[in-house]
């Protein structure tokens, strides 16, 4: 009698489905980093007008952001953020142990998009910020900011309308840069990839852990929320 084994490719394929989530999750960190600080920097070459500066890059993220999730959502989830990753583990999406993948990848990502970006325009590899903001009113701003994001990912998700995420949540982004006293950082692994550039898109190391504190407490609130008006999940 022979026995009946799995497939050896079906399982090579899965053994290859977590380090192929990690570099979707790598690249798409990297790049949304390099977008936020190298547009941030094109900005400041480009004009001396703060709100003009804010303008473009706030334009940039909104439609890089958008992009990525597109390019990579498939692959990964395109979380590219540490409170998304958290609140989709939380319900159920992801296994703690990806999570525990997850979070670092995009750290690492974001890190090594602002080292990227100041390389590209010439700047050090690493000038490390020195824009103190975590004064109230931005760590407000981070806590609605975070919020919003995680609400309109997750009430789009329960609700069958995952496939308008790209589009909703880069929008979301560029309205919050607007919005938000903070211009709407809502990401612990791009609040420390900022750290490493001392230009427009910087944060100073002191405020990066109060940023990251608000980050989580909105996370929580924005997850809250979209359990709590989609009780009943709708499959996409």
């Amino acid at each position: 009698m022979t026995e009946v084994t799995p497939d050896a490719p079906a399982i090579q394929a899965d053994r290859l489905t977590l380090p192929r989530e990690l570099t979707a999750e790598f690249v798409g960190s990297a790049l949304l980093a390099a977008i936020v600080v190298g547009s941030g920097i094109m900005a400041q070459n480009l004009s001396d007008d703060v709100g003009l500066q804010l303008l473009e890059n706030a334009i940039a993220t909104a439609f890089g952001l958008a992009v990525l999730i597109v390019m990579f959502g498939p692959a990964s989830g395109a979380h590219f953020n540490p409170v998304v990753t958290l609140a989709d583990t939380v319900m159920g999406g992801k296994t703690w142990r990806q999570a525990g993948a997850y979070i670092p990848t995009q750290i690492v990502g974001c890190v090594a998009g602002a080292v990227l970006a100041n390389l590209m325009f010439a700047e050090a590899a690493v000038s490390w910020s020195t824009k103190e903001r975590a004064i109230p009113s931005n760590l407000l701003s981070e806590v609605v900011a975070t919020a919003g994001l995680v609400a309109v990912i997750f009430l789009l998700v329960r609700t069958g309308r995952g496939a308008l995420a790209a589009p909703a949540v880069g929008a979301y982004i560029g309205a919050a840069y607007w919005f938000t006293a903070s211009t709407s950082f809502a990401n612990p692994a791009i609040t420390v990839g900022r750290m490493f550039s001392d230009t427009f898109a910087g944060i100073a190391p002191i405020s990066a852990i109060p940023f990251i504190g608000a980050q989580l407490v909105g996370g929580a609130v924005g997850l809250a929320l979209a359990v709590w008006l989609t009780p009943r999940r709708l499959e996409a």
